[in-house]
């Protein structure tokens, strides 16, 4: 890329006004030059291709760094605004993104989790991971979700049958059993809540 802003004459720190300006000047300059004769007319017609793909490559590498920068500020905010159980605010933005990232469907996992839709919250997980799976954010996320339904689904086959696999009479009498379900309990769903809420911002 440095090559392109050689050709231009300017720095990478150059303003867009002022690579378009200069862009321009040259332009013109080698339409002119290219209609000399002998070999300055060919240079000068070579110079202008450079030129037109030096502008080219530019231009379209500056606009896709400001859109990545625009996106990852978006994502700050909708992770901001989770912490503070905006979830309208957060959907909202979510809608308005162009491009779906992996970052993207995490967050919108984190949406449905605060709104207690966990099997959706669990497919954007999933889709998240699939593309980005070195990531290690969403995969204790995705743990922690499975560990919490897994809790739920015990725990609805005990309520469901509360003398299956029973613990002898004492240790039910004294509490051990539910004491300890408790925890289980208040564990998995602080992992879950903590992972969410505390590290939705995370890269």
């Amino acid at each position: 890329m440095q090559e392109y802003y050689e050709l231009l004459g300017l720095t990478e720190t150059a303003t867009d006004e002022e690579i378009t300006a200069r862009y321009e000047e040259l332009r013109e300059k080698y339409k002119e030059e290219r209609w000399l004769d002998g070999e300055a007319g060919n240079e000068a017609a070579r110079n202008l291709t450079k030129l037109e793909t030096a502008y080219r490559e530019i231009m379209t590498s500056r606009k896709e760094r400001k859109e990545n920068t625009q996106g990852q500020n978006t994502f700050e905010e909708i992770s901001a605004l989770l912490k503070e159980d905006k979830i309208a605010q957060a959907q909202t933005l979510l809608d308005e993104c162009n491009e779906r990232t992996a970052e993207w469907h995490y967050l919108q996992a984190v949406v449905f989790y605060k709104k207690n839709w966990t099997n959706d919250s669990k497919k954007q997980l999933e889709i998240a991971m699939e593309m980005d799976p070195d990531n290690v954010k969403y995969r204790n996320a995705y743990g922690k979700m499975n560990a919490k339904n897994d809790y739920e689904k015990q725990s609805a086959g005990q309520t469901q049958n509360p003398y299956a696999n029973s613990a002898p009479l004492d240790d039910n009498q004294m509490g051990g059993n539910a004491c300890s379900n408790c925890l289980s309990c208040c564990y998995t769903y602080l992992c879950v809540d903590c992972l969410f809420s505390l590290c939705c911002g995370c890269r």
